[in-house]
């Protein structure tokens, strides 16, 4: 798998404090799909869907609090928060939801794959769900980060 040194460095850092979790967690978006094989993708953050109680335990091991999100027509969080130094910014997410219409969703994903870099495992959901989930944003990058992974033939 051909990473950016960044990347693979902030994702071991992901992959280290996630061991305190308790429930399931993924990393969606443009990471997920850089860590599926979609090419060409930029990765400008990390997005980690965890659960409200697990972003409770992981926020003081990294020293930050979590912070309101800005107002969004199509993202909500209960919690969320920034992990500002790794190398590539990290957002934790606990309890995520998109908006479709007039009705907020939970973005949870069912599948879960374990992805092995080194010594570090980072859970993303498997690729037609991940392409979905994407999709489902309806933003220009995320339709074609949707795309890029649509094309995709075998496992990375």
């Amino acid at each position: 798998m051909n990473l950016p040194a960044p990347l693979i460095e902030t994702l071991d850092s992901v992959a280290r404090i996630m061991e305190a979790a308790r429930d399931p967690w993924w990393i969606i978006a443009s990471a997920a799909a850089a860590l599926h094989g979609a090419r060409p993708i930029t990765v400008a953050d990390v997005d980690v869907l965890l659960s409200v109680e697990d972003i409770g335990r992981i926020l003081p091991l990294i020293g930050i609090e979590p912070y309101p999100a800005p107002p969004s027509p199509l993202f909500r969080s209960k919690v969320l928060a920034k992990w500002a130094t790794q190398p590539v910014p990290v957002d934790l997410m606990a309890g995520f939801e998109h908006r479709v219409g007039d009705a907020w969703h939970p973005v949870q994903p069912v599948t879960r794959r374990a992805v092995t870099l080194g010594s570090a495992t980072v859970y993303i959901p498997e690729r037609d769900e991940l392409r979905r989930i994407i999709a489902g944003f309806g933003r220009p990058k995320d339709l074609e980060r949707a795309r890029l992974l649509a094309e995709l033939t075998s496992p990375p």
